[in-house]
């Protein structure tokens, strides 16, 4: 090598890239003006010989062997960088032309990383993660298309280059690589630059198709490398492997602008919303023969087979929208997804995320709303996610007092690091912007907005005011709502919050959290516990009952009998009933029946529409062919009229958050465990009684005031035989008598069924 080469070299630099220690190496590869002409320099273990090939005119130059690792290095004349390839041996007999990564940099700009320190950069995916983009020219004069849609193996020969950016955020790291099949998983090969000191590493690597995978290789220090999943990835090889795999987001072709536009105008407040919650590995499987299947690839439907099957169920039952368990790219079948490696990855158990797109899209043509679970309470510390994601704690806090859930053996995210804000605020537009999702239902808030959730005196810190109240989180949850609901477009933001914390559903404005609506733990829970005593003691536990509507304007509810009911032991919904087999059915009509006539939004668990008998078993596909047994059949036939009966009936939800949309006729009668309510429209062009009996006794001839003298018609009746009843109904209309009962002016004597709801038009 001449001195004038020689003395122009950065040794020192040199150094670091061999040993992969260089966390800016655009610095020494690349071209870069000196005197006398233009540098170059590249790294290419295992090479023996590298020549320089002008794009523009087919000039080759040899390069000069700087160190026997790989270094290759020559001085260009000119003062102008030109487009270039790379003519590589790495034997005698065969030749590769490679594109530079070092020629293309500077893709992300310093406001991207300023807006990300801040935390308000809410659309980070589009930059951040594995991003196919075309660029034309190089360096400053550099053109950038981002997710591009052609098709990389059929471009044509000319000045562009096809290729992968990829960012990622590693403030503590001494060095990150992009490393997959496409560089042997060589670290050294295409090392990350850190885009200035924002903690940002960044790199476009050219050639790199659609469907490759990839890790980031971390060097914490001298010694430490380890591998690491894209936090940002779209995609993952499905598990055990864990790899991220490049994907473009934008090739499919959607179809539900109506169903987007209508969204926008829609006052989910004053609609009726029933929702199906359903686990997608578990609705069906592909070869259900009532046991488990083997884990296999024949295991799970595609998203595009579920779509279909599940849609037309959805719409035969009556439900308005499905809640899926989280979707997000997670490594035990046994979490149900609420264990999130992958936040921005679309879990490949089921598909792609075009299937996923696909499957969204489908159900939307057929008016059919999507929510999706979230979970940003907590993240597993499986070693290829986020935990101690550059070798420290960045997206959790160092101190386990605040970073560790003792209970759930998981970690929490540091909700005080406005790079870890951004990127749970972007995650949740994500699935709105990118899936087109109709909401996002919140996992466990309340372990949010607690210090002390789940922990124990000496696990927990309290806030500077000496409070347990999670400042942090709170000001997080904020933040979401005004960014979520600045978009305008209709989507939903639901809270999993399971204690009394004011105003969830109220304005940031006000000092609430912003969501739409909040599951209804407590009446859950009570009535529940209510449901599952002996018919002979409900009178001591009559308070259950009423409970809930001194609280039921505080928020703007949704009734649940979720997953989370039905597992570890806790029995299905029909096993948590008392009594034979016939009382069983019986308590769970009239248990249906008082959560459809009670204010609030509704949701059930897949099974337990046609009266499963056992525990949910993610292992398992839905017994299916217990629903087809008669008794198990008829009750399905009751949820679908209760459904349909429901959506037919405005006075059971446009008034859902408005007291004057309900008003008790009887609360008191515990020794009878009946209770007698109206609901009704605002302008009272609809109301309708409801009269619940929760023993197994018949009651004929039995007095219930009513709101009005009027005709009062028994229209729907729990105890009907076609439900599976004992068929005591009241078929003939009911003229009111000026007789004082229950503390109203008029009454009606009726039948009242046994364990059933009994619902009467009034006029």
């Amino acid at each position: 090598m001449n001195k004038k080469l020689y003395d122009l070299m950065d040794w020192e630099g040199i150094e670091a890239i061999v040993y992969s220690e260089e966390e800016h190496p655009d610095r020494i590869l690349g071209p870069h003006k000196v005197r006398g002409g233009i540098l170059v320099q590249t790294f290419l273990p295992d090479a023996i010989s590298v020549q320089l090939k002008i794009k523009s005119t087919g000039k080759c130059y040899n390069m000069e062997e700087a160190d026997e690792a790989g270094v290759f290095v020559v001085l260009l004349n000119g003062k102008k960088v030109e487009p270039y390839t790379f003519i590589v041996k790495y034997d005698k007999n065969s030749e590769i032309e490679l594109e530079d990564p070092y020629l293309y940099t500077d893709i992300i700009g310093g406001s991207d990383t300023r807006r990300f320190e801040k935390g308000v950069y809410y659309d980070v995916y589009k930059c951040f993660g594995a991003h196919p983009i075309a660029i034309d020219g190089c360096l400053d004069d550099a053109e950038i298309r981002w997710d591009v849609t052609e098709d990389m193996d059929k471009r044509k020969k000319n000045t562009t280059v096809y290729g992968v950016h990829f960012a990622v955020w590693a403030p503590n790291a001494a060095r990150v690589s992009v490393v997959g099949d496409f560089n042997f998983w060589d670290g050294r090969r295409h090392q990350m630059c850190r885009v200035g000191d924002s903690g940002v590493f960044s790199l476009f690597i050219p050639g790199i198709l659609q469907g490759s995978i990839y890790k980031y290789e971390i060097r914490q220090d001298y010694k430490t490398v380890f591998l690491k999943t894209d936090p940002y990835g779209f995609a993952c090889e499905k598990r055990p492997d864990n790899a991220s795999v490049v994907v473009n987001l934008d090739t499919y072709k959607w179809g539900d602008s109506s169903w987007l536009a209508k969204r926008k105008d829609i006052d989910y407040k004053k609609v009726p919303m029933s929702i199906y919650e359903v686990h997608l590995g578990s609705w069906h499987k592909k070869d259900y023969n009532g046991e488990a299947v083997p884990k296999c690839d024949e295991e799970f439907l595609n998203y595009r087979e579920i779509a279909p099957m599940l849609a037309s169920y959805v719409k035969e039952m009556g439900y308005t929208h499905i809640e899926i368990l989280p979707v997000m790219e997670h490594p035990l079948d046994e979490s149900w997804g609420y264990q999130v490696t992958g936040y921005y990855a679309v879990t490949s158990r089921y598909g792609t995320p075009q299937d996923f797109m696909y499957f969204i899209d489908y159900m939307h043509k057929k008016n059919i709303g999507v929510i999706l679970d979230w979970v940003p309470a907590h993240f597993p510390r499986d070693a290829n996610g986020l935990a101690r994601f550059d070798g420290t704690c960045i997206y959790e806090n160092e101190d386990p007092r605040r970073g560790e859930h003792p209970h759930w053996g998981t970690l929490i995210f540091d909700y005080g690091k406005p790079e870890v804000d951004n990127f749970l605020i972007a995650n949740a537009l994500f699935w709105i912007d990118k899936y087109h999702a109709d909401g996002i239902r919140m996992d466990a808030v309340a372990s949010m907005l607690y210090l002390d959730y789940g922990k124990q005196d000496g696990e927990w810190l309290p806030n500077i005011y000496g409070g347990n109240e999670n400042l942090e989180a709170i000001a997080l949850l904020k933040k979401l709502s005004n960014a979520f609901h600045k978009r305008k477009d209709g989507a939903l933001l639901i809270a999993e919050e399971s204690t009394a914390w004011p105003l969830v559903t109220g304005s940031t404005e006000s000092d609430g959290l912003g969501f739409d609506f909040k599951w209804n733990m407590g009446w859950m829970n009570d009535f529940t516990s209510y449901m599952q005593t002996d018919p002979l003691y409900r009178k001591g536990r009559h308070g259950m009952l009423l409970f809930s509507m001194v609280y039921a304007y505080s928020e703007k509810f949704v009734l649940v009998f979720s997953h989370d009911e039905v597992v570890h032991l806790k029995a299905s919904m029909l096993m948590k009933m008392p009594g034979d087999m016939e009382q069983k059915f019986a308590n769970l009509r009239a248990a249906y029946g008082f959560m459809m006539a009670h204010p609030g939004k509704k949701l059930l668990f897949m099974g337990q529409e046609f009266a499963q008998k056992e525990e949910w078993n993610e292992k398992k596909s839905l017994p299916w062919d217990e629903a087809d047994m008669p008794e198990h059949s008829v009750f399905k036939e009751y949820v679908k009229a209760l459904n349909k009966f429901y959506l037919k009936h405005p006075c059971l939800y446009e008034n859902d958050y408005d007291e004057t949309g309900f008003e008790w006729m009887s609360s008191m009668d515990a020794d009878h465990s009946i209770v007698t309510f109206v609901r009704r429209t605002s302008d009272k062009s609809e109301q309708l009684l409801f009269i619940f009996n929760f023993t197994p006794v018949i009651y004929e001839n039995f007095r219930v005031g009513v709101p009005f003298k009027g005709k009062y018609k028994e229209i729907f009746n729990s105890d009907n035989t076609i439900y599976g009843g004992t068929g005591h109904i009241n078929k003939s209309q009911k003229s009111s008598k000026e007789i004082s009962w229950d503390g109203r002016d008029n009454s009606i004597v009726i039948e009242v069924p046994p364990l059933g709801m009994s619902v009467w038009s009034c006029k």
